[in-house]
């Protein structure tokens, strides 16, 4: 993993902690071109989904409260047309029979199978005198004659003229219902006609509503009791477990929560003119599943989105930081170029004035050492002493010659600072520059080998700039050898418009993960021995050449630097 975030670091990241002279902190540069291209991309974007998130909620928390009204205001039509048709029944039968006809045993029994034949449901049928006394009754029980005066339903019906019962047992010991309504004679009294409902009817209104698993419908008092079975709520005249809401004839939608703790959405509505809240309650979170399923789904893509987003980022801000940094890096190198070109100019003529200097003195020193050989080779001094004089004579001479190859390649160098394309051969020109290194090569035992083709055709190129590439490659070549080692050089041809030039050695070789990065400025394998700029300033000398240069290097076996020159530019 190491390995990995060592590969992926770009070059940049270290230059801070290893150089000291850099305009820029890249890594405080990198940290705030991400930080801003950050908060452009993904800021929007994270504002964008957390307001859709909230209105999409809204949407569909709206959604559901207005399905639940609909299904709430339908089932109310239902149970308000079941209670006004069985009302406007007895409304009706009592508006066109008289007194005597409801008295009458045989007619009220008929009435009840009338009503029972049109509507089902109606379980016996009573009339009732203005004392409240049942003076006539159909049904399976024996009530004529029953007081209903003092009951709560009879004064109800008496100040109203109509009643609608909430549901109860009673002595009959099942749930029912009672409907009554009031006529007024003419001469200011009145009798009740009264039907008592068997509520199965009652509940199939209910039944036949189609509701998920996880809702519940049904029917309470106004004090919470219920009116009619339930899936999760409890049995009919418990109960319910909810609180009661406030009045309104009109649906409403509230939140609540169950008698577990569990929230819910409660719809409801009062039925005018009977003691009904009809109830739909559903789970929220049943509700909302199907919405956080699509908002799951919107996150995984958001943050999908956000992470390629960071990935681009972090790539265009490297790219970025990198060009900064390589321009910055170009900059230096320019620089050192330009004070390398300047010390080298200086360098150039200051060898030219000390070869001159040199070489006068050398050129008396020759003409003497040249007369006195030729005095004691022809003059009168004989023997021991003569041969030893002449030996020392001709080493004063060797001597004198060898300070003069010297001077000539310091003159040579001297002159060709400034750059002059000429038609060159590429094997006097290294030799020139082994001539520089040959005491080295000598002291430390490195054996050096030049190897040239035949057929090798010579270049158009520049004397001086070509030496500075040889001496820095073979510089190289010999630092990395140990005492004793091997630099081989090799010139062939490589097609028929270029030459190629193979400088290897046997030395420690170069990492592979350094490969890459050799080229660049500042970038040593010496530690603080090295500058980091001698292979910059080469690479950059060869592309200025038109020429090519690749390396092949294997640790711990040695380096192979091929340099490929164009016959002509």
């Amino acid at each position: 993993m190491a390995s990995w975030l060592k590969r992926l670091r770009p070059n940049f990241w270290t230059t801070d902690e290893e150089d000291g002279h850099n305009i820029l902190n890249y890594r405080r540069l990198w940290g705030l071109v991400v930080g801003v291209m950050l908060l452009v991309s993904i800021v929007p974007l994270g504002v964008m989904s957390f307001t859709d998130f909230s209105l999409s909620q809204k949407l569909a928390e709206a959604e559901n409260r207005y399905r639940m009204t609909r299904l709430v205001s339908n089932s109310k039509r239902s149970v308000t047309a079941f209670l006004e048709e069985r009302q406007s029944a007895l409304d009706f039968a009592v508006r066109h029979l008289s007194r005597r006809e409801l008295a009458d045993p045989l007619r009220i029994r008929g009435l009840l199978r009338d009503l029972k034949n049109s509507f089902g449901g109606v379980y016996d049928l009573g009339f009732i005198d203005a004392d409240g006394i049942q003076q006539a009754y159909a049904g399976p029980h024996e009530l004529v004659g029953r007081d209903y005066s003092r009951q709560d339903w009879f004064k109800h019906v008496v100040a109203r003229g109509v009643y609608i019962s909430p549901v109860f047992k009673g002595f009959r010991e099942i749930p029912h219902m009672v409907v009554a309504v009031k006529h007024d004679d003419a001469d200011g009294s009145f009798y009740i006609l009264r039907a008592t409902l068997d509520t199965s009817r009652f509940n199939d209104l209910l039944l036949s509503i189609d509701i998920g698993s996880d809702s519940d419908v049904f029917i309470t008092d106004t004090t919470g009791v219920l009116q009619t079975p339930t899936r999760h709520a409890g049995d009919v005249l418990a109960a319910s477990g909810y609180p009661v809401p406030p009045y309104s004839e009109r649906t409403r939608i509230m939140e609540t929560r169950s008698k577990d703790g569990t929230p819910v959405f409660m719809g409801y509505t009062y039925v005018k003119g009977a003691p009904f809240i009809l109830t739909l309650v559903t789970d929220k979170k049943a509700v909302m599943d199907p919405w956080w399923t699509v908002r799951l789904e919107m996150f995984g893509f958001t943050a999908l989105s956000m992470t390629v987003i960071g990935i681009v980022v972090l790539g265009v801000a490297t790219s970025l930081v990198s060009r900064v940094h390589f321009a910055d890096q170009r900059r230096t190198v320019a620089m050192h170029r330009a004070e390398h070109a300047n010390k080298m100019a200086s360098i150039g003529r200051l060898a030219a004035g000390v070869a001159h200097e040199i070489n006068n003195p050398l050129a008396v020193i020759s003409q003497k050492a040249g007369l006195m050989k030729d005095l004691l080779t022809f003059g009168s001094v004989e023997g021991a002493n003569k041969e030893k004089l002449i030996g020392l004579t001709d080493a004063v001479l060797a001597s004198v010659e060898r300070c003069g190859t010297i001077t000539h390649r310091l003159l040579g160098f001297a002159r060709h600072i400034d750059v002059r394309l000429e038609k060159l051969d590429l094997e006097p020109v290294i030799r020139d520059v082994l001539g520089f290194l040959e005491k080295e090569a000598e002291y430390r035992g490195i054996e050096v080998n030049v190897d040239v083709a035949g057929d090798v055709m010579p270049i158009e190129s520049d004397r001086g700039q070509l030496q500075q590439v040889f001496l820095n490659i073979i510089n190289n070549a010999f630092a990395a050898v140990e005492d004793g080692g091997r630099v081989n050089i090799g010139i062939a041809p490589m097609t028929e418009d270029h030459v190629s030039v193979v400088i290897q050695d046997n030395g420690c070789g170069i990492r592979r993960e350094h490969l890459r990065q050799i080229f660049e400025p500042f970038f040593s394998t010496k530690g603080d021995k090295g500058t980091g700029l001698g292979l910059s300033i080469t690479y950059g000398l060869v592309q200025k050449l038109g020429a090519e240069m690749h390396v092949d290097s294997t640790e711990g076996e040695g380096t192979a630097f091929t340099l490929v020159f164009p016959v002509k530019r």
